[in-house]
């Protein structure tokens, strides 16, 4: 229990208010009219309720002090969204060329602008407004995949950690003649691994190896990627035990071609390669079998679920509700571009709406018992806890929720903001119902402040 009276110097500040957070999965913790204390690292010191007997004389001295927020009655503390999957270089292409198949997209949209980043001066530019706009919807950790250029993932990296964003960043790894283009590859393979560990090593010179910026090995999917390259950027997984991020299963063409390069799966051919880890986030994984699941499971990896992104490129649903039930890791991602939504809020949504549709099924033509898989919908608790909590468990971070040594990775949304789509009713919505209307209505002119490691990222007067 924090002693103010006998020092103030390890405090921060307080924030005093109701909290929301989802801390076990399908269940709302409600922390009415709370006080949570942050120390000098950014981490919750101690979090009180009036039934607490320091409550009061806790509250009033750190308001002496100076170090008090207080909310206001409209106001809510949420933990920071994370985002499990984003493609950095794709920002301008936000909203573009949806209508393609993945292969089309990826090489008539995708790589030529991604070969853009070769001009740091174009990075530096699409990558703040990328970073100040996730930091503006909420968006406290996001997990990114830079370009094949190591100085402009350099400067993603160094963004990040300018602007106090928790991150993974990844410098991509494309090295196959056969599936990338002579203009967007990797110079040879020995590069393509040279070039790898030459970001971690930066990357950990710049922010530690605890930073809140840290590298992730980034082979972009396996047509992408040789043997050797697999192979080498394995061994750097293990050699720096670093995060690992890449393209699983998400389609039926890519996946296809991985068992007719291999003759197995994503999954196994992942795991040989010794890219699935405790450390590893797949992004989709819609054509994973049972026995891939168990392998996931099994090496406690996790999944990036990007629901919108699916239905657009991939033609499925991935059972999430079935993975968690197994005991599976799985976040949401927004997909930056190949989702059309930046606002993890938005996912959340997606999630359910992808459940909903896999549990009842969508073709009208055949009785309502033949049309879906029983037992498939999650609700938006299960979608928050992914949004947040989930999030924070399948990356090992302390962040998602509100507990003693967590980070106050945190926002506050603001229920009566101008030009809201957000409207509560006092005497009609409970504290589960506002947290449901947050989901599916609060969007970035309700989000007034936002901290990551008790440090602002983003602040707004509305």
């Amino acid at each position: 229990m924090v002693e103010l009276d006998q020092s103030y110097a390890n405090i921060k500040y307080g924030v005093a208010g109701t909290a929301l957070h989802t801390p076990v999965r399908g269940e709302i913790e409600v922390l009415q009219d709370s006080l949570i204390v942050i120390d000098q690292a950014g981490l919750i010191e101690s979090i009180l309720t009036p039934t607490n007997a320091p409550y009061k004389k806790v509250k009033n001295d750190l308001k002496d002090h100076g170090k008090l927020l207080e909310l206001s009655n409209t106001e809510y503390l949420l933990p920071g969204l994370i985002d499990l999957h984003i493609h950095a270089p794709q920002w301008p292409q936000m909203g573009k060329a949806l209508h393609l198949p993945l292969y089309d997209w990826l090489h008539t949209c995708t790589f030529p602008l991604e070969a853009k980043y070769t001009d740091v001066t174009f990075a530096e530019t699409v990558y703040r407004s990328l970073v100040n706009t996730l930091l503006s919807n909420g968006t406290t950790t996001a997990v990114y995949f830079g370009t094949i250029h190591l100085e402009a993932t350099k400067l993603l990296a160094d963004i990040c950690l300018e602007h106090g964003q928790r991150a993974l960043v990844g410098r991509v790894s494309m090295d196959n003649e056969e599936q990338c283009p002579d203009y967007y590859r990797d110079l040879s393979t020995a590069k393509s691994i040279e070039d790898t560990q030459e970001f971690i090593e930066y990357l950990r010179g710049q922010s530690g190896e605890a930073g809140i910026v840290l590298p992730a090995i980034t082979p972009r999917f396996i047509p992408s990627c040789s043997d050797e390259a697999l192979a080498g950027h394995g061994e750097l997984a293990e050699k720096y035990n670093c995060h690992i991020q890449t393209h699983c299963s998400e389609d039926n063409w890519s996946h296809d071609y991985g068992i007719s390069r291999f003759g197995k799966t994503d999954t196994q051919s992942l795991l040989d390669f010794g890219l699935i880890t405790d450390k590893t986030i797949l992004a989709h994984s819609n054509f994973i079998n049972p026995s891939d699941i168990m392998t996931i499971k099994t090496a406690q990896s996790a999944i990036a679920h990007c629901p919108l992104s699916n239905f657009l490129f991939s033609n499925a649903v991935l059972p999430v509700k079935q993975l968690l039930d197994k005991g599976v890791q799985v976040g949401l991602g927004t997909d930056v571009s190949g989702g059309a939504h930046v606002s993890i809020y938005d996912s959340c949504v997606q999630a359910i709406v992808a459940s909903r549709a896999l549990q009842e099924g969508v073709n009208a033509s055949l009785p309502p018992e033949d049309r879906g898989i029983a037992n498939a919908s999650i609700n938006f608790m299960e979608a928050f806890w992914m949004a947040t909590a989930g999030g924070g468990e399948a990356l090992g971070f302390k962040v998602g929720i509100f507990s003693e040594g967590y980070c106050f990775d945190a926002m506050i949304i603001d229920t009566a903001a101008t030009d809201s789509n957000l409207v509560l009713w006092e005497d009609m919505d409970s504290a589960e119902d506002i947290l449901q209307k947050i989901v599916y209505n609060a969007r970035r002119p309700n989000i007034r402040t936002v901290w990551v490691q008790g440090a602002i990222v983003a602040n707004s007067n509305k």
